[in-house]
């Protein structure tokens, strides 16, 4: 937890990852821990597990607490670890960002919660209490309106910025690069916003963005975290080539719905023991996999490591 008392240094590229299972669809720590391992051998700057690539949904409060588990013993203090750890109850979000604390997490990425599409007023209102809730565990906002069917204001951000020494960002999984600019210009530089659309990483490190949480890194996860390097080195033209040449493998993530396309890149890779997703997921379609293996063919080099 030594990036705990220092936000501010969670910065570069933090890999989303997929919750591997095994064929029977328990949960499997031993391909997870391989996992994690490959990412810090691959300069990933962070780690985090339990987004929507992580399925959280279809696990249970006890399964995303064990993972976490095995994740953090993993990681140890090498790099920041940040889970997510939101649900649409209340009661489980703070049951899980619990857990969180006590395993070490150094921040808590919490999502908005789902289906009950709540107000501005009741969105502050659930941060509010899970900020109460543990002062001392930096909380950072997941907004992904194309699950979550609502969208957290820049104003509403910008409150609790305001509000809560301990609520420090957001993760921005909306398309709408606009959005970016506002809730930075609403809160100022030193609130830590990530990216959570692949191709709009590179472009909010112009805005002033802290980095990105990209489910390419899954894949490529060397040259996610190179081009975070490459722009904050000033070799904007390198950070741009990559930025492009990871084209192919972002469109090979939405194939199908992520993270299933991931998943059975992984397994034909031996990364994983299962291609699985639990149900309502299915895997890719034979339609779907001659796709994925056509963009495999045009951007699968880059995840060799560079």
């Amino acid at each position: 937890m030594k990036f705990r008392t220092d936000p501010a240094t969670i910065r570069g590229s933090i890999a989303p990852l997929v919750t591997p299972f095994t064929a029977d669809g328990a949960v499997d720590h031993d391909s997870l821990r391989g996992l994690v391992r490959w990412q810090l051998e691959s300069g990933s700057h962070g780690i985090s597990l339990g987004g929507s690539t992580g399925e959280p949904s279809a696990q249970s409060a006890a399964e995303r607490i064990a993972a976490m588990r095995t994740a953090a013993a993993e990681i140890g203090d090498r790099v920041p670890f940040l889970p997510g750890t939101g649900s649409h109850k209340l009661d489980e979000t703070l049951e899980i960002t619990a857990a969180a604390r006590e395993l070490g997490a150094d921040a808590a990425l919490v999502i908005t919660p789902y289906y009950a599409r709540p107000t501005q007023e009741a969105l502050y209102q659930w941060y509010a209490t899970v900020a109460r809730e543990f002062p001392d565990l930096p909380l950072v906002a997941y907004n992904v309106p194309s699950r979550t069917a609502v969208d957290i204001a820049p104003d509403t951000v910008r409150r609790l910025f305001t509000d809560f020494d301990n609520f420090v960002g957001v993760k921005e999984t909306t398309k709408d690069f606009e959005h970016f600019s506002r809730v930075l210009h609403a809160c100022g530089r030193e609130l830590l916003v990530w990216s959570g659309i692949e191709l709009l990483c590179l472009p909010l490190l112009a805005l002033g963005g802290a980095g990105f949480v990209s489910a390419v890194a899954n894949l490529a996860p060397t040259a996610v975290a190179r081009m975070y390097e490459l722009w904050e080195a000033g070799d904007h033209e390198a950070a741009r080539e990559l930025h492009y040449r990871l084209h192919p493998l972002v469109d090979l993530l939405f194939v199908e719905t992520n993270p299933a396309p991931a998943k059975w890149v992984l397994e034909q890779q031996g990364r994983i023991a299962s291609h699985h997703v639990r149900p309502p997921l299915t895997p890719p379609t034979e339609d779907g996999r001659a796709r994925v293996r056509a963009l495999l063919a045009e951007g699968g080099d880059l995840t060799q490591q560079l």
